[in-house]
């Protein structure tokens, strides 16, 4: 593999949920899936999959974070998942066991602790084409979390960070496109999260359960993918004031891919990236704006979200495969970032979290 690759760390992909749900086999490339997918309709992105094992590998995106979620609906409800937290709860189960069985056939490694951190690290200091992923499991949404005691185990079976809501009213907390502070059950998980040493992730939280979560949470927080909502206004964005808080919270925050929160005005379907002029290049401004409301380059990271059921159709024209991130380090240099920016931005400040939160 290419030497002069910097290792990627990529903060959020919902790599099982595509395993099961799309029937991806993630040891394929990113063509072979593309291949097997031609003609079909039922997802947006069928054969415009952007990620793989090889991809992965390609991009030396070595280190990523890896979710389970499932989401519960009332019935009627616009936004797809689950009747029940039961259902939801064995949804995750086999998620998870997808992700035990990649590990069994050396595609995955889990990272849980200090020692398998370095574990992947030392690997991944000279990684060939069979180099496990590394791989730290988290939860989108807590919806599927019946009970503190599933909460536990789930801690138990490797669950170190959990965004408490998704899109819309959550069990927990409401999401995106909604309002309100954490419900009484909401503040029991956090407190809980918060006894068993686990990272919160301020992902899809609403502007009212942000702060209210802030004010409760006192333990490890981050946010896997998002940007900023001084490009894009809308509430799925932060804005100025609550990203000053969380780098006052020594927070990372990961940049994400998809175009509807990189222009304004993107319509799902129906606009394209090469004409409304979606390029990494958005990722970066939404990278700079973070590094210069903290003086620094140490709060921004990568959180792609490169399959979090869209594709090609609905992320950056000059991105193939998540393979293209290696094309960050290049337009982050002509921006004026050195070489030690560049390599927070990619993979040492998630990595630096890491190493504190497991200290």
């Amino acid at each position: 593999m290419n030497d002069k690759k910097i290792l990627c760390f990529d903060a959020h992909l919902d790599i099982s949920m595509n395993a099961m749900e799309w029937n991806r086999d993630q040891r394929w490339t990113v063509e072979q899936i593309r291949a097997s997918e031609k003609g079909m309709t039922d997802k947006p992105d069928r054969e415009k999959n952007t990620v793989s094992f090889p991809a992965l590998r390609e991009g030396h995106v070595g280190l990523v974070v890896a979710t389970q979620i499932a989401r519960v609906v009332k019935p009627g409800s616009p936004i797809p998942g689950w009747f029940s937290q039961e259902q939801a709860w064995a949804q995750t189960q086999g998620q998870l066991q997808w992700y035990r069985t990649m590990e069994e056939a050396g595609e995955m490694k889990p990272i849980t602790d200090a020692t398998s951190l370095a574990e992947s690290l030392k690997l991944w200091e000279n990684p060939s084409e069979q180099t496990p992923i590394g791989y730290l499991l988290s939860l989108e949404g807590a919806d599927s979390i019946v009970s503190m005691n599933h909460l536990e185990r789930a801690y138990g079976y490797g669950l170190r960070a959990i965004g408490p809501a998704h899109y819309g009213p959550g069990v927990y907390a409401n999401g995106t496109d909604s309002s309100g502070r954490l419900n009484a059950r909401g503040v029991e998980l956090l407190k809980t999260m918060d006894q068993l040493n686990m990272i919160l992730d301020m992902t899809h939280l609403n502007d009212d359960a942000f702060w209210h979560a802030l004010e409760v949470y006192q333990g490890s927080i981050w946010a896997s993918h998002n940007n900023c909502r001084h490009f894009v206004d809308h509430n799925r964005q932060f804005s100025d004031e609550m990203i000053k808080e969380l780098i006052n919270r020594k927070a990372v925050i990961g940049l994400a891919l998809d175009a509807w929160m990189m222009v304004p005005n993107w319509i799902r379907g129906k606009s394209d990236p090469k004409e409304r002029q979606v390029t990494l290049d958005l990722m970066v401004d939404n990278i700079d704006h973070i590094c210069q409301l903290a003086g620094n380059s140490l709060h921004a990271g990568v959180g792609s979200d490169l399959d979090g059921a869209f594709g090609t159709e609905q992320c950056p024209h000059d991105l193939d495969t998540i393979a293209d991130l290696q094309k960050l380090p290049h337009l982050l240099a002509q921006r004026g970032y050195n070489s030690e920016d560049i390599d927070n931005i990619m993979h040492r400040n998630f990595i630096r979290f890491l190493q504190e939160y497991f200290s």
